[in-house]
């Protein structure tokens, strides 16, 4: 009888773990269809503000390092026109290149999480980008974004 409930106990404990798991990669799915379709093509791409507001949060910031240990902000809206006037002077919203990106990583606990993705601008990698998101009533968003510029090779440098 002790082996009868241990085996139970054992078997409803993978089932458990298993549609945990299982929950687990449709959340990473839907936080790469957010990234995909509100940062690469709405914003990077197309300069789509419908799209880039479905996707981040109205409180979004692009944080970066400046010189010393100074830091800055920028607010989404303010990358909303930036890529609204790229496109304008370019095919695409920022560049004449079309913008990719390579998932590294999309972890996720509760409802939130952090992606480490690579950017691309046409066949070139140009930044690691670590953006973060919550999950809010109707869906993840993107809340914030930190990058490493990757540095441009000097002639001669090969």
């Amino acid at each position: 009888m002790k082996k009868l409930i241990l085996a139970a106990i054992c078997l409803i404990s993978v089932s458990t773990i298993s549609i945990a798991q299982d929950d687990i990669q449709k959340e990473k799915e839907s936080i790469k269809k957010v990234i995909q379709d509100a940062y690469v093509d709405g914003l990077c791409n197309n300069a789509d503000e419908v799209a880039v507001n479905k996707g981040f949060h109205p409180g979004f910031n692009l944080i970066g390092a400046g010189k010393g240990n100074t830091m800055w902000k920028h607010p989404i809206y303010n990358w909303i026109e930036g890529a609204k006037e790229g496109k304008k002077k370019h095919k695409y919203a920022f560049q004449d290149e079309f913008t990719t990106i390579k998932f590294l990583f999309v972890d996720v606990t509760g409802n939130v999480s952090t992606a480490k993705i690579e950017f691309y601008e046409g066949d070139e990698k140009k930044f690691i980008d670590y953006l973060s998101l919550i999950k809010f009533e109707d869906g993840w968003k993107i809340i914030s974004k930190i990058f490493y510029a990757i540095p441009k090779e000097k002639k001669g440098d090969a």
